[in-house]
């Protein structure tokens, strides 16, 4: 049984799809879902329609999903934890052509929880939190409602059904099937719930696809018999070297960032550059655009590893955060190859800087924290692999970061002289 994963952002392909790998499965995470894939039993597509309209996001998706899908495979549609973006209609698309909708955005590991319908975040209801409000103030963080909304019938399953009597639990999905119910959604507080709600539904014999964050799919990795045999699973290993600079971009400006940046500089001890905003939105044509570019190139090409930050004025607003993120990669761009691992926090981020150096895939091999994806490029536009990680912006514990930047400084070895020069970016 293979796995396909569609995305909404990088980050979030990543993070979703780490727990296959982390299980054993060769698991690629592609930014280009139209075109030819890689041989993998996993494949993370980021169709990248989180700032698009509902109904381009929706087109988007179920293009990705007619060009990626094979016979046999499952779907798993991810969804942002705290429900940014259009994760509704795309479900709505897709729901006639998968199936049941099983949806549960739970991710206990990294303090996301469902309860009623509603999500939670370490314990605080989703819409009192920063990250609600930084983009989502004028509309209620309700599933059900959204999900209606986008034109789909709705049941709920709770926490006392899920964790009762396996044969109600047989009975209520057998209702639901005699019903015209096309979205369930899954109360669930702890990695249990998800695995028992993963350990049954994947023995349905009824059409359906998982809704999830990168909860539900750990869980559904970790099913014995649902994959290949034991004995035809890979070992995620890394013996490449890449004896250069660390670059951390942020492009995030959630308070969980902040602090992470915050540690990240305590610890490591890394040097900071904040790029304005004003800069960014000019590109090339702002007057100190080619200071900033050679702030950058002098860091790397001392050795330095680099917190690199898109600074915030008066005049920010969260729409422009795909544009800034997409300057910025084109800044630090001509000196990518003095880059020996990066670390791209946010998926716009993470996307911008991939793209513009021409790698379209990872092969993710291994997680740093929950949520928190390590990985190489399958390849590149001149054939440059350095370690990635990719994290989104509002996961993970305040040493997040930190872990990662640690992770990068173990595998390379920095006892090398002579940096990698490839021809064609330097």
């Amino acid at each position: 049984m293979n796995i396909l994963i569609i995305a909404d952002d990088l980050s979030g392909a990543a993070d979703c799809a780490i727990g296959f790998a982390s299980a054993g499965l060769q698991t690629v995470v592609t930014l280009d879902a139209l075109n030819d894939q890689p041989d993998a039993q996993v494949i993370a597509a980021d169709t990248d329609t989180r700032r698009l309209s509902p109904e381009q996001a929706a087109e988007r998706t179920v293009a990705a999903f007619k060009a990626l899908r094979k016979p046999g495979q499952r779907l798993y549609k991810k969804i942002d934890s705290t429900l940014r973006g259009n994760w509704a209609a795309e479900v709505a698309a897709l729901q006639p052509l998968a199936g049941l909708a099983i949806v549960a955005p739970a991710f206990p590991a990294t303090g996301r929880t469902l309860r009623g319908g509603r999500v939670f975040v370490n314990g605080q209801q989703l819409e009192t939190t920063d990250t609600w409000k930084l983009e989502n103030a004028d509309r209620p963080a309700d599933v059900e409602s959204m999900l209606v909304a986008a034109g789909l019938s709705t049941a709920k399953l709770d926490l006392d059904t899920l964790r009762g009597n396996p044969d109600a639990l047989a009975h209520y999905f057998a209702e639901l099937a005699r019903s015209d119910t096309q979205a369930v959604i899954v109360d669930a507080q702890t990695e249990d719930d998800l695995l028992t709600l993963a350990r049954f539904t994947a023995t349905l014999d009824q059409a359906l696809f998982w809704i999830g964050s990168g909860g539900l799919a750990r869980e559904i990795a970790q099913l014995p018999d649902f994959f290949l045999a034991s004995n035809q699973r890979i070992e995620s290993t890394d013996s490449e070297k890449n004896p250069a600079s660390t670059l951390v971009m942020v492009g995030s400006l959630s308070g969980v960032c902040e602090r992470q940046c915050t540690v990240l500089k305590a610890q490591a001890g890394l040097s900071e550059l904040i790029v304005p905003p004003a800069v960014l939105r000019q590109g090339s044509k702002h007057p100190d655009w080619a200071t900033w570019q050679a702030r950058i190139g002098e860091q790397l090409e001392g050795w330095s590893d680099l917190l690199l930050r898109i600074g915030r004025d008066e005049a920010f607003n969260p729409q422009e955060g795909a544009h800034l993120s997409t300057m910025l990669a084109e800044m630090v761009e001509p000196h990518f190859t003095k880059v020996g691992g990066l670390i791209a926090t946010g998926g716009e981020t993470a996307r911008a800087i991939l793209t513009t150096v021409g790698i379209d895939s990872l092969q993710l091999l291994a997680e740093v924290e929950a949520g928190v994806a390590f990985g190489r490029p399958c390849a590149s536009r001149h054939g440059y692999r350095p370690a990635i990680i990719t994290k989104a912006g509002a996961f993970g514990t305040d040493r997040a970061l930190y872990a990662a930047w640690q992770h990068l400084s173990d595998i390379n070895d920095r006892s090398q002289l002579q940096r990698p020069r490839i021809q064609g970016l330097e």
